[in-house]
């Protein structure tokens, strides 16, 4: 857990969170199933959380946002900055309707580094993961790691398995492989379920600093 985080937007506990996570490089079918899985969520009252890059991000986010629900980014540069250029309205509405949260100073540039770490945090935020695509080099692969490093379930389906990463993850535990959307819903509804079994063991990601 970072010493500090910056946030703009409305604070919540955000205990029913769930982290959509993949490429930048997303296909048209990726992107489908992003949507769908955050509009579910979203119309579910779950918070979407993602990391505001292109591709399987801006979906998740946009899709949350649309279904009337909540979504927090949490983004790899400082607070005050706009990554992409292109995603600066996206980021903004975020902060308006949902929350913006970042661990670096608030006016950091993008950096290589920064988003790994960033992912962690992310990880740590949500109670759980759905990693849409992602190969080798993916942040989304990084947080996949991440969030079983958490004891967060990670949810990902099968076409994933052509990569050797996610064969090997499909093996450990708390790691759901799902054939198509049908079943991957299924499977993202049964981890509401288990949130809203248990909330109260869920952790919060304490707000130490703001910048507004």
């Amino acid at each position: 857990m970072p010493p500090i985080l910056f946030s703009r937007g409305i604070s919540a506990h955000d205990q029913r969170a769930i982290a959509v996570v993949g490429t930048r490089q997303a296909s048209e079918q990726g992107l489908r199933i992003a949507a769908a899985v955050a509009h579910d969520l979203a119309v579910n009252g779950v918070t979407v959380v993602s990391g505001l890059a292109r591709g399987i991000d801006t979906a998740a986010h946009r899709a949350a946002l649309e279904a009337g629900g909540r979504t927090v980014a949490v983004i790899g540069t400082g607070i005050n900055k706009f990554y992409p250029a292109e995603n600066r309205s996206l980021q903004e509405r975020i902060s308006r309707e949902g929350l913006v949260v970042s661990q670096f100073w608030p006016d950091s540039p993008p950096h290589q580094r920064n988003f790994p770490m960033r992912n962690a945090v992310m990880s740590g935020y949500a109670a759980a993961t759905v990693v849409v695509e992602a190969p080798w080099k993916s942040g989304a692969r990084i947080q996949a790691r991440l969030a079983l490093e958490h004891g967060r379930p990670v949810v990902m389906p099968k076409e994933l398995l052509e990569h050797d990463w996610a064969r090997d993850y499909a093996k450990k535990p708390g790691v759901h492989v799902v054939s198509g959307l049908r079943e991957l819903l299924a499977v993202v509804e049964g981890l509401i379920a288990e949130l809203n079994a248990g909330p109260d063991s869920l952790p919060e990601i304490p707000i130490l600093a703001r910048s507004c």
